[in-house]
């Protein structure tokens, strides 16, 4: 089905950025970019998928049902997403705030053309179909030259104004004081009326500010992600399953010193440990829905790692699952991430929605891919910016935990440094 050829690439850094360039003539692009940030469970530093020979696009009604016939049906790679609103497809809920992107639910191609880079050996996959463009398309790849990087201007506005995201939050803190929740991600929007953007430089200049292990450039015709996520929400690798949810966040600092103390601060810190354990918590009785009996595994809790712009404490949860469960029954017992909703899952994800002004649509949703082999591997949008160009709207959300603890003046401020590297490219 595919043809398959191998290559040896000396700049694996050029040959990425050759690689984007290249790629933007497709109606349909996935690039996947790990950034070589040292992460213990990595497949490849690059994928690039284009050009779609089959899709599947839908509203949350039985898409994961669609999704695991077309999985099963291609028995190939496919690339895509999985909108946060597929939550309304697995329990009864639903999405009634206002969509300024109009993305459907759920959106997964099947590559005529595939990269997977790895150090310096490439691995070239395309379908029979178009192997001949081989040897062209690699030729043309390397004639590409590194383009510019341009900022762009616009005038950002949130949905939802400080005075308001404090009374919000208070009303969230009331739920939790009454016990209807123990924890929930609350989100709020910032965009771009009348927008026209240049998506690939802005990807790229988020990119390189950033450096995120789960870095995404996607195109659908007129509907792009470019997104700095550092967060995996879920891998399948033979009969293991990864979950790594991110909850625990401190500023970084210029001077070394006082960026180490930060750094001890936030491991230290018992309100941002009591956030990551209760997420924790949820995703391990997510994993075991599809468990082999007593395989679901804390490797690590509450784990330091510094990023561009923060720090963050991250936690690997991991299972077993047996040979013959669908990689989509896996995904579908545990989406959306937990720590984008919170504990108890449902009641937290009904209150989110009463609470919050935008329906998050991809945002909080998961990129990735399915291999020939029913493994899996999906990042969580955070971090990111959405566009429609047709549409001309730009928009990125931001959120925090709010926990009994929390101070709603203190997670603003904690939601605006996630803001941060989004505002830098886009003002």
């Amino acid at each position: 089905m595919r043809t398959i050829t191998s290559k040896t690439i000396a700049n694996p850094m050029l040959f990425k950025q050759q690689l984007l360039q290249w790629s933007q003539q497709f109606r349909e692009v996935v690039f996947l970019d790990s950034n070589a940030y040292h992460q213990k469970y990595s497949s490849y530093d690059c994928v690039l998928a284009v050009d779609a020979f089959t899709t599947i696009k839908t509203d949350f009604y039985n898409a994961f049902d669609e999704l695991q016939q077309y999985q099963q049906q291609t028995k190939d790679w496919l690339f895509g997403y999985l909108a946060y609103d597929l939550k309304n497809d697995i329990e009864k809920l639903h999405s009634d705030n206002f969509d300024g992107l109009l993305f459907p639910d759920l959106f997964f191609f099947q590559p005529k053309k595939l990269f997977l880079l790895k150090d310096k050996h490439l691995e070239i996959q395309y379908l029979n179909l178009c192997d001949d463009e081989i040897d062209f398309d690699f030729n043309q790849i390397n004639s590409y030259s590194s383009n510019a990087i341009r900022n762009a201007q616009f005038n950002i506005l949130p949905r939802i104004s400080k005075e308001n995201y404090v009374v919000k939050v208070n009303k969230m803190l009331e739920h939790i004081h009454l016990g209807n929740i123990y924890e929930a991600n609350f989100c709020m929007e910032f965009y771009a009326e009348k927008a026209t953007i240049d998506p690939l430089a802005i990807y790229q200049k988020l990119n390189q500010i950033s450096k995120p292990p789960f870095a995404t450039f996607f195109k659908n015709q007129q509907q792009y992600l470019l997104c700095a996520s550092p967060e995996r929400y879920l891998k399948k690798e033979g009969n293991k399953v990864i979950s790594q949810p991110i909850k625990g966040t401190a500023k970084r600092f210029s001077e070394v010193n006082s960026d180490e103390q930060s750094k001890t601060e936030l491991a230290q810190n018992p309100k941002e440990r009591s956030e990551n354990i209760m997420i924790v918590d949820l995703v391990r009785n997510d994993l075991s829905k599809t468990a082999s009996k007593g395989s679901v595994n804390v490797e690590e809790l509450c784990g330091i790692y510094t990023f561009e712009q923060v720090h963050q404490m991250i936690s690997t949860v991991v299972s077993t699952v047996e040979n013959t469960l669908s990689p989509v029954e896996i995904i579908k017992t545990t989406f959306p991430m937990g720590s984008m909703t919170g504990a108890p899952k449902i009641s937290a994800m009904n209150i989110i929605e009463t609470l919050e002004e935008t329906k998050r649509g991809l945002y909080s949703g998961a990129v990735g891919y399915f291999t020939p082999e029913n493994d899996f591997d999906f990042n969580v949008v955070i971090r990111s910016i959405l566009y429609n160009a047709e549409e001309q709207y730009v928009s990125f959300s931001v959120g925090s935990a709010i926990t009994a603890q929390a101070n709603a003046e203190q997670e603003y401020e904690e939601c605006m440094l996630k803001a941060k590297a989004m505002f830098e490219v886009l003002c």
